[in-house]
C-alpha cells in the first residue's frame, strides 16, 4: 500500500491545489512517478523525435541507394545523378508532409475524443465515475484506497477528463508544433541518409568505380546505423550486432533487386551505357 500511496498522494495533493489549471495536471502520471515528471517528459520528445530521425534516416538510406544501384546499370553517371537527386527531394517531401499529415491527424482525432470525453462526464458522471474505479481495478487497487483520488478528480473535471484520456482511452496530449517539428526531422534525415550512398557519383568518372565505392560506404553505414540505432532504444550489445546484420541485409536485398530490375529491363529495351 506504500507504494500506492507514494504515487497518488502528490496526485491528490496536486489536483486539490490546482482547481483552475490546465487539464495537463495528471498528463504524465501513466508514464512516471511523480519526482520525475519533469525529466521524463524532456526525455519522451527526444525519444520520439529521435525514432522520427531514425525512420527518415533508414528510409533515406535503403531506398535511393537501391535507386542509385539500379540506374547504375544503365551505364550512366548523369543519369543517376539526375534520377537520385530527384529521388532524393521528392522523397524527403513526401515524407516530410507524411509526418506531418498523420500528427495533424492524430491531433485532430484527440481533440474530438477529449470533448466526446467532457461531454460523457458532463452528462453521464456516475457512469463516467465507475470507470474511474474499473481503471484502479486493473492496477489491483482497491475501491477504498482510490476513492481519495476519485473525489479529487470530481472536483476538478478538466483533471477527470485528461485522467479518463490518459489511462481509459490512453493517448497522449499533441505538442501544438509536433507535427512540423516531426516533419522537419524526418525530411532532413531521410535527406542526408539518401545522400551518402550517392557522394561517389559526384566524385567518380567510371560509373562502376562509383557503383563499388557506393557500396562500399553504404555497407558500413547500414552496419553502423543498425548498431547505433539499437543501441540507442536501449537493447543490449548481441541485440544490437543483429539489428546491424538485419539493416545490412534489408539494404543489400533492396539495393540487389532494384539493381537487377533495371538491368534487365535495359538488356531487355536494348540500352547500352551512355
Amino acid at each position: 500500500m506504500s507504494n500506492i500511496s507514494n504515487v497518488f498522494t502528490p496526485l491528490l495533493g496536486s489536483i486539490k491545489r490546482k482547481h483552475t489549471d490546465t487539464p495537463a495536471t495528471l498528463a504524465s502520471l501513466s508514464k512516471t512517478t511523480p519526482g520525475e515528471i519533469e525529466h521524463t517528459e524532456r526525455h519522451g520528445k527526444l525519444g520520439e523525435y529521435l525514432g522520427d530521425a531514425i525512420l527518415g534516416f533508414a528510409d533515406g538510406l535503403t531506398v535511393p541507394f537501391a535507386l542509385t544501384a539500379g540506374l547504375s546499370a544503365v551505364g550512366s553517371i548523369r543519369v543517376v545523378i539526375v534520377g537520385g537527386l530527384a529521388e532524393l527531394f521528392a522523397g524527403a517531401i513526401s515524407m516530410g508532409l507524411g509526418a506531418w499529415l498523420a500528427a495533424e491527424s492524430d491531433r485532430k482525432s484527440y481533440y474530438v475524443e477529449e470533448a466526446r470525453e467532457r461531454q460523457e462526464v458532463e452528462d453521464c458522471p456516475d457512469k463516467e465515475e465507475e470507470e474511474i474505479y474499473e481503471i484502479f481495478d486493473q492496477y489491483h487497487i482497491s475501491r477504498d484506497a482510490a476513492r481519495g483520488v476519485v473525489d479529487a478528480l470530481k472536483v476538478n473535471k478538466d483533471c477527470w477528463v485528461q485522467f479518463m484520456m490518459d489511462f481509459e482511452l490512453k493517448l497522449p496530449r499533441p505538442c501544438s508544433n509536433a507535427g512540423w517539428i516531426s516533419a522537419i526531422v524526418i525530411a532532413i534525415s531521410y535527406f542526408l541518409g539518401g545522400l551518402l550512398p550517392m557522394i561517389p557519383y559526384f566524385l567518380y568518372s567510371e560509373i562502376t568505380d562509383a557503383l563499388y565505392t557506393s557500396v562500399a560506404i553504404t555497407f558500413f553505414v547500414l552496419l553502423g546505423f543498425g548498431y547505433a540505432k539499437a543501441v540507442a532504444i536501449g537493447q543490449t550489445r548481441r541485440d544490437a550486432c543483429f539489428s546491424a546484420v538485419q539493416m545490412l541485409f534489408v539494404g543489400t536485398l533492396a539495393a540487389g533487386a532494384s539493381y537487377a530490375i533495371v538491368r534487365g529491363v535495359n538488356a531487355e529495351m536494348g540500352g547500352g551505357g551512355a
